[in-house]
């Protein structure tokens, strides 16, 4: 047996205590951080070889172990700017460098940009609706750009397409003559068996455009027997503005039709084609893709419904942020519009990710490399808005594990001043 051996001995048993302590303080000191994780000091011997009747003491070594896949307690806030996890995933932010890194601190609020910044001063990433719904880029980070929520002032946005669906009556009469049909613009032509819809939609400055649809029975297939096989339909489309006034009809517009199209029918009652839809106006030169797949021909009356995208002229009421991450602007109008939709990032094992100042995270060849999803999807969780996610430290376990390491520690400081107080015996044989 070594004296100096067992001094050793108890200078890694005092330095491993002396880790665990520091786990311990960290983990209380961040016990109010938002989405913080708690770590713990795990040890292991280190054995030293021996012989019989002759045994070399050996040491103790750590390893920090951090319980970042362990929930949290959510909270709910005031702030819809507030954001917590509910589930698997980490939030895809920003720091000052530019470099995207992951985290659970949901606590954010707007800076004088208009982004979205938690408390560390990281900013929120997210894929703009800008060209479109986003799609996610599953291997990387491509595609992000910072979450601004500031939408001041007016908004507008053109009509690009519209629909109507419903129920044209398969009793109708069959309006054969050309010269005769709504698209002939004639005044004399339209017939009771023509049904008149409008529909509005929006011009780039955000002013209504309100449209005129004509629909008419134009033709009839029947077999062998005489039984229906198929119909046809002409939709023709006009705008109001050009609309003759004071008279018991809109005819004649003083300009000729935006769009004329045609819809056939099976014998079932079932569209089977719709050609020429799209509305050309030539005052705007906007192009509106019409879609008339709903509708039916069954022995039913006439009726529809429809829409058009775009949005008038109009000021921003609030922003929403929903559990698929999808952030939303409403207006005073009432219309909605979509800004962003916020992805969620995960690992393999997100226990050995490497911890970075700022409560934020880096993947490591430990952890696996870095998947990006929407939230709900492929195992990730889900957002929600107005709440916080509290760390996972246990505080009563904490000063529990505080008070046990500073009794080892004691302890191993016991056994170091022994092997000292038996050296100066060994000094002092000489004398």
């Amino acid at each position: 047996m070594s004296i100096f051996g067992s001094m050793k001995t108890a200078v890694s048993g005092m330095a491993a205590q002396a880790n665990r302590l520091s786990t311990v303080a960290d983990n209380i000191a961040n016990s109010n951080t938002t989405g913080y994780k708690s770590v713990s000091t795990a040890f292991s011997s280190l054995v030293l070889p021996s012989t019989t009747g002759n045994y070399n003491s050996g040491g103790v070594q750590t390893t920090v172990r951090q319980a970042v896949s362990e929930q949290g307690d959510i909270s709910y806030t005031t702030s819809a700017y507030n954001l917590a996890i509910s589930g698997d995933g980490f939030f895809i932010v920003s720091g000052a460098d530019g470099t995207p890194v992951l985290t659970r601190a949901g606590d954010f609020s707007v800076d004088s940009s208009g982004n979205l910044v938690n408390s560390a001063g990281f900013t929120l990433m997210g894929y703009s609706y800008d060209s479109g719904a986003p799609a996610v880029v599953v291997n990387g980070f491509d595609g992000l750009v910072p979450v601004n929520v500031t939408q001041s002032g007016l908004s507008a946005v053109a009509s690009t397409s519209a629909y109507f669906s419903g129920n044209l009556d398969s009793g109708a009469e069959v309006v054969s003559d050309t010269s005769a049909l709504p698209s002939a613009n004639d005044a004399s032509t339209v017939t009771d068996d023509t049904k008149k819809m409008s529909l509005v939609a929006y011009d780039s400055l955000g002013n209504t455009i309100q449209y005129d649809y004509y629909f008419t029975k134009t033709g009839e297939t029947t077999d062998a027997s005489g039984a229906i096989t198929g119909s046809t339909w002409e939709v023709a489309v006009y705008r109001n503005a050009d609309a003759t006034t004071g008279g018991t009809t809109s005819f004649p517009y003083s300009s000729s039709a935006v769009s004329v199209a045609s819809l056939s029918f099976d014998a079932n009652g079932q569209l089977t084609s719709a050609t020429d839809t799209d509305i050309v106006d030539p005052v705007t030169a906007k192009t509106i893709t019409m879609d008339y797949s709903d509708f039916t021909q069954l022995a039913s009356d006439f009726s529809a419904t429809g829409s058009a995208d775009g949005q008038a002229a109009s000021t921003v009421s609030s922003v929403s942020i929903g559990t698929d991450g999808v952030v939303s602007v409403s207006y005073s109008n009432g219309t909605t519009k979509s800004l962003y939709q916020i992805p969620l990032a995960t690992v393999a094992s997100p226990d050995n990710l490497t911890l970075l100042s700022g409560n934020v995270y880096s993947a490591n060849g430990a952890s696996g490399v870095t998947v990006t999803g929407f939230p709900q999807s492929n195992g990730l969780g889900s957002i929600q808005s107005g709440a916080l996610e509290s760390s996972n430290v246990d505080l009563a376990g904490e000063l529990t594990e505080m008070i046990e390491a500073q009794r080892s520690y004691t302890a191993n400081s016991k056994v170091f001043q022994t092997g000292s107080d038996i050296m100066d015996v060994l000094v002092n044989l000489k004398r």
